[in-house]
């Protein structure tokens, strides 16, 4: 959580300087992005919450989700990190969604794809998504790793999206 507290603390600086929020669906991440946009004092003003969406049947779970719009975007992929992310942004009212889903490890995904196989984005501002790939099978190295890329995926956009007009 060390690596994780003070990018967080970035991003929460972003947004309080915006006046905007955040939420957050993350998967193999086990809830660590969560944690470390909560784990800050005053976390209320800019985080909405989130979900660990940990199976498809978790994502059915969201209102309005069809099992045929999963179809359309294939897990493990850049598209279905951004439906992840543009979905908890709609569903929590957020200005900003972050997403991330992969494989953390020891084996890979049911989509075919190697234990430290990530797809992260970002959906608001501005959107923006991304493959990460560790080659390794360490579980809980790839959760903090998949954190870490997560929120600074969202640091990037925070600052190169154009700032709301007041």
């Amino acid at each position: 959580m060390e690596k994780l507290l003070p990018l967080a603390e970035k991003a929460a600086a972003l947004l309080k300087a915006r006046k905007q929020t955040i939420a957050v669906a993350e998967s193999s991440a086990g809830g660590l992005i969560n944690a470390a946009l909560l784990a800050l004092p005053g976390a209320s003003a800019y985080c909405k919450g989130g979900m660990v969406a940990y199976t498809r049947d978790a994502m059915l779970g969201l209102r309005d989700v069809t099992p045929e719009m999963l179809q359309a975007v294939r897990g493990g992929t850049e598209p279905n990190a951004l439906f992840r992310a543009r979905t908890i942004r709609e569903r929590l009212n957020a200005d900003w969604g972050l997403s991330e889903s992969g494989a953390a490890g020891p084996t890979g995904s049911r989509y075919g794809y190697a234990a430290g196989h990530c797809v992260l984005a970002v959906a608001g501002g501005m959107e923006k998504s991304m493959t990460l790939e560790t080659a390794s099978s360490d579980r809980q190295a790839n959760m903090y790793a998949f954190s870490e890329a997560a929120l600074k995926l969202l640091i990037e956009c925070l600052e190169k999206a154009p700032k709301p007009v007041a």
